[in-house]
Order: structure tokens, then sequence, then C-alpha cells
């Protein structure tokens, strides 16, 4: 189970990496704080290759981001699992299993 734990470890550690660089790949879609107060203005559409540039950053941020959550949750259920799949509970599952048939 160790080793199990040290593997979503390092694919948690690498999908939140690649989430955070994924994410500051993408261009601001607005001017921020400053565009509150008068700001400069500028055209938000863009065409082309651009604009499928950042249609594809998006998809890879949701998918990450579902990557990195699922590994987070997984990582929050760990002690669970070790828990449930001692070899005493595993035997004791067995048993019980027999026993009912």
């Amino acid at each position: 189970m160790e080793i199990f734990e040290i593997i979503v470890n390092f694919l948690l550690l690498i999908a939140a990496v690649i989430l955070v660089i994924v994410v500051l790949a993408q261009e601001s879609k607005s001017s921020g704080l400053g565009g509150a107060f008068g700001g400069e203005t500028t055209a938000l559409t863009t065409r082309g290759k651009k604009a499928s540039r950042e249609k594809q950053l998006q998809k890879l941020t949701v998918i990450f981001a579902i990557i990195v959550a699922v590994l987070a949750l997984l990582m929050l259920l760990m002690p669970a699992f070790k828990k449930w799949f001692t070899p005493a509970q595993t035997s004791a599952m067995i048993e019980a299993v027999r026993y009912i048939f």
C-alpha cells in the first residue's frame, strides 16, 4: 500500500505542476483590477490559431483540474483503504463470505 501512496503522491504533484503551467500559459481575459478604474480597453476577441490555442488551454485546464481533484480525494481516502485492506480485515471478510455460502 505504501507504493500506491507514493505513486498517487507523485502523480498529484506532476498534475498540479502541469495545471499551474497551463493556467499561467493562458492570456488574461480582462485587465484585472486596473480595468475597473478606467484602464486601457482592448478588444476581447481573438481569431484563428490564437483562439484555437486558448480553447485547447482551457480544455487542458479543466482536464488537469479534474485529475488533481480526483487524486486529492484518493489521497484523502487512503487511510480508509488501509483500514479496509489490512490482512486481518481481508481474512475476516473471506471467512464471512465462506460462512454465508
